[in-house]
């Protein structure tokens, strides 16, 4: 067989989100057959999304009919000059991001980035929220940044995470202050003076609302997407349409909507309590035509985990911990829609 013929057997492979084989997409990079091996370059962009590692089985298993051994690689094409790219080892940077404050935005920033990490990604977590950075107690990460000869900063690491957090430049208990200019200057040393290195993800938690800081990342990186957190109760609800249509506005795809607290079940009784209402994320997000990333329950083990400094994604049998793990592999999904759709419309 040759590339011709490895193209056409590719051609029985659908992408089940863009609705066409990979070859008409335009995602089979290139192909290079030798002997009974087969070297496919894909234009898949979510390491570990579950989606993505469907598409790899089933061309594993369309070649292995033709006696073929599959050597997958992934890149996403790109033309963009690497002299002018903002952290080009960086495959995805996903902005997690709340209308307001006291929605668990910063626990669904934790908890996706640890559940990345725990599939096996290259991670990164940036706590952006300068005012109230909390990222460093939720992950129980006591060592600090180091500094190399050359001024830049290496971030500590915990549960396969690099970490970088305003949080490690001052003091617990001083408070932080800063104007807009300040702001974007101190954003943008946080993210390029840090030496990230390659990753597949780097999940930002921004700070809550509408305001500076949010301007500044929008302004300074390439997002992949966003993710917007809220709770059911319409005056959650209420502001995070106006985060939504921040990102609209910069034209930043939205992966979808997370509902934190979604039903309370009680350890004694066992009964489920809709304490912050029922079901109004996903409705949010049906009216708005937006993916429904998940349901996350109202739980005591998430702020034990939170407090505690890890993750409740973590852990193993765990009703919480799965629902944080569906959440998880949803917006890996999101993000090599986004990708491959990116590429198909090229």
């Amino acid at each position: 067989m040759d590339e011709a013929d490895v193209r056409d057997r590719l051609r029985a492979v659908e992408d089940p989100d863009l609705g066409d084989d990979i070859v008409s997409l335009g995602l089979v990079n290139a192909v290079e057959v030798d002997g009974d091996t087969a070297r496919i370059s894909l234009a898949l962009g979510a390491p570990y999304s579950p989606a993505e590692t469907d598409i790899g089985r089933r061309i594993r298993e369309v070649l292995a009919e033709d006696g073929l051994e599959a050597d997958l690689t992934a890149k996403i094409p790109n033309d963009r000059d690497p002299d002018e790219e903002v952290l080009p080892g960086v495959k995805n940077i996903i902005a997690v991001a709340s209308g307001k404050g006291g929605v668990g935005k910063s626990t669904v920033a934790v908890n996706l980035a640890a559940g990345l990490s725990k599939l096996g990604a290259r991670v990164g977590l940036f706590d952006a929220d300068i005012y109230g950075p909390n990222v460093p107690r939720m992950v129980a990460a006591e060592e600090a940044p180091q500094a190399t000869q050359d001024q830049t900063i290496v971030p500590p690491e915990k549960y396969g995470m690099k970490l970088m957090s305003m949080a490690f430049l001052v003091g617990d208990d001083d408070p932080v202050i800063w104007r807009g200019p300040m702001v974007h200057q101190l954003l943008t040393q946080l993210v390029e003076d840090v030496e990230w290195g390659s990753l597949d993800y780097l999940v930002l938690d921004l700070p809550p609302g509408t305001g500076d800081t949010q301007l500044s990342i929008l302004q300074t990186l390439p997002l992949t997407g966003a993710v917007i957190v809220t709770t059911p109760q319409n005056v959650a609800l209420d502001d995070a349409n106006k985060g939504l249509r921040m990102f609209g506005k910069h034209d930043t795809n939205v992966l979808g909507i997370v509902e934190n607290m979604s039903t309370f079940r009680c350890p004694d009784c066992g009964n489920r309590h809709d304490i912050f209402g029922a079901g109004g994320g996903r409705e949010f997000a049906a009216s708005n035509d937006l993916p429904f990333l998940g349901a996350l329950p109202l739980d005591p083990a998430v702020r034990e985990g939170g407090d505690g400094g890890k993750p409740i994604v973590l852990e193993d049998d765990d009703e919480t911990a799965d629902a944080f793990r569906v959440m998880t592999e949803n917006i890996a999904d999101m993000v090599g829609i986004v990708q491959r759709r990116t590429v198909s419309e090229r």
